[in-house]
């Protein structure tokens, strides 16, 4: 009886090809598995470092130079994403200890604070929101409002704008624009799709309400301090460099942040109805959108549920919280009950942690959230925020910030008004070829030495740089929220720059404009600029 042979019994005594050869061809191919781009940008930032080190020299302690070398690294890596961008948002942990910049549990106390504290529930209720479907009935609710009848496409399209910036007011922006793509999309979706008479005019509205929801997200997360996690750098930046100063509070930021925002808002759906929407185009949609149709997607949802009513109650006594903790100096606000112990990070984990603790009433002893729901924390975006508090330490503590101050000083009789949209433009520039995060975490500490060489109030400039590395307009690559809109097939590149270089001008102008006079008063701007040199002396722990 015949037996199949062994796989290695069949193999042939004497190999069919050289082993030298073999061995050379495998050579070569791990030779060409090594030259690669990706190997070649991780290799750049110690080698960028390594000269820094040895070809630099600045007039201050050894320990600015290394800074500096690190930042090169650091920046190299973020800026080619060799690696991973929160891997390389925890290289400080041992790059500051290695190059004696600062010890491991300093630079470790900057990767959580406050700010970040505050990051984690804010995402935790954002997940709980999302989990629980709220923004979406909440988006269906506000368009049938603003839907008309009959139609009106520039009040829709307002409504879906106006939901899409609110959301993003409370969530990420990417995620904003996520959740938002699906409600757009589906009403878009009762439009034609084939070549028709009015081919023209259903183009142009898909195209309008596709960029509204993509600008709309970064709108509205200006407006808030958690809206977006470049206003969460600049703020942990500000109490980094001058812990002695007034910290930028919720309320604080709203209070300049919305006008700011609804200024855009309004500039945003101008450009849109006038690029996109001609008269008469009401009557050619209203033959395919109507109430009748959000009101069977609203249906389709079912009443609202314990859950959801719970999650409103909790964001919404969140948000009270937040706006009266500091209100004015004869209205303290409930933070003083704590002798400023408490912060804005402190309500928003106490909050996030009655979600784990109220039930849902679906299923017995199950609660409005667990554990499981929250795997889909960004911690990519809450490594970068400490990577950033990291630097702006590493920076002042090591030295370099004093020298950056004086290789500045010929900026100093240069005009506000030229410098801040000068300041807005770059930084506005540079976030359509980086991540919004990053932008702000390399510009902040210039501008800082930037506004003290100037001899003006730092926030002048910081705000302004912080605000235009959300000005992601012109390309799909600019952030992940225009990515959402470009892959939904309705817009081009074209498309993002015609809407996109109007608009990032009107920021630009309504920022200029609001700095220096309501953020005088919001953040008292106006003061002596011999104040904040004490901070830093303070900092310094200079007498």
């Amino acid at each position: 009886m015949d037996h199949a042979m062994p796989e290695d019994q069949k193999a042939p005594l004497l190999p069919l090809h050289s082993s030298i050869l073999h061995r050379s061809q495998s050579f070569n191919s791990s030779i060409r598995s090594l030259v690669t781009l990706n190997n070649f940008f991780i290799l750049l930032g110690p080698f960028l470092c390594a000269i820094v080190c040895l070809c630099v020299k600045l007039e201050g302690p050894a320990t600015s130079r290394n800074m500096l070398a690190v930042l090169v690294w650091v920046f190299a890596w973020w800026v080619t994403e060799a690696v991973p961008m929160p891997i390389t948002s925890i290289s400080p942990l041992f790059l500051f200890p290695l190059f004696g910049i600062a010890a491991a549990d300093d630079v470790a106390r900057s990767y959580m604070d406050d700010v970040i504290a505050l990051v984690l529930g804010s995402f935790i209720l954002a997940l709980a929101v999302e989990h629980y479907n709220i923004h979406r009935r909440l988006a269906l609710n506000i368009t049938i409002l603003f839907c008309g009848d009959p139609l009106n496409p520039p009040l829709l399209l307002l409504g879906i704008c106006a939901t899409t910036a609110f959301i993003s007011m409370w969530m990420h922006n990417v995620a904003a624009a996520v959740l938002m793509m699906p409600v757009a999309t589906g009403i878009l979706q009762r439009l034609p799709a084939g070549p028709t008479r009015d081919e023209v005019v259903i183009k142009n509205f898909c195209r309008a309400v596709v960029l509204g929801v993509v600008y709309s997200a970064a709108v509205g997360g200006m407006s808030t301090l958690t809206g977006t996690g470049v206003n969460l750098i600049l703020a942990g930046m500000w109490k980094s460099y001058f812990p002695e100063a007034d910290p930028i509070s919720f309320s604080t930021w709203f209070f300049f942040g919305f006008p700011l925002a609804l200024l855009i808002f309004l500039a945003l759906w101008a450009i849109l109805c006038f690029l996109y929407w001609k008269k008469g185009s009401g009557g050619v949609l209203s033959a395919y959108l109507d109430k009748a149709h959000l009101k069977r997607e609203l249906e389709l949802l079912g009443p609202i549920t314990f859950a959801e009513k719970m999650i409103l109650t909790v964001f919404s006594l969140l948000i009270v919280l937040w706006m009266t903790r500091s209100i004015t100096d004869d209205i303290p606000g409930w933070g003083a009950l704590f002798n400023g112990r408490a912060g804005d990070g402190t309500v928003s984990v106490l909050m996030a942690t009655l979600l784990f603790i109220i039930p849902n009433k679906k299923q017995k002893g199950e609660k409005l959230m667990d554990w499981n729901k929250c795997k889909k924390l960004p911690w990519n975006i809450i490594l970068l925020l400490g990577a950033g508090f990291a630097i702006a330490d590493g920076v002042r503590s090591s030295g370099l910030a004093d020298i950056l101050s004086e290789s500045l000083a010929f900026l100093e009789q240069a005009p506000y008004l030229v410098i801040a949209p000068l300041v807005c433009l770059i930084s506005s520039t540079i976030t359509e070829f980086m991540s919004n995060n990053a932008t702000t975490t390399l510009l902040i500490p210039l501008l800082i030495q930037i506004a003290q060489t100037m001899h003006v109030h730092p926030l002048l400039l910081m705000i302004p740089g912080a605000i235009g590395a959300q000005f992601s307009f012109w390309l799909p690559t600019g952030t992940p929220s225009n990515v959402v809109g470009f892959t939904t097939g309705h817009v081009d590149i074209r498309d993002m720059i015609r809407t996109g270089v109007p608009l990032k001008i009107a920021g630009i102008v309504a920022l200029t404009i609001l700095m220096p006079t309501l953020g005088a008063i919001v953040f008292g701007t106006d003061r002596q600029v011999l104040d904040w040199k004490l901070h830093v002396r303070h900092c310094k722990g200079i007498s």
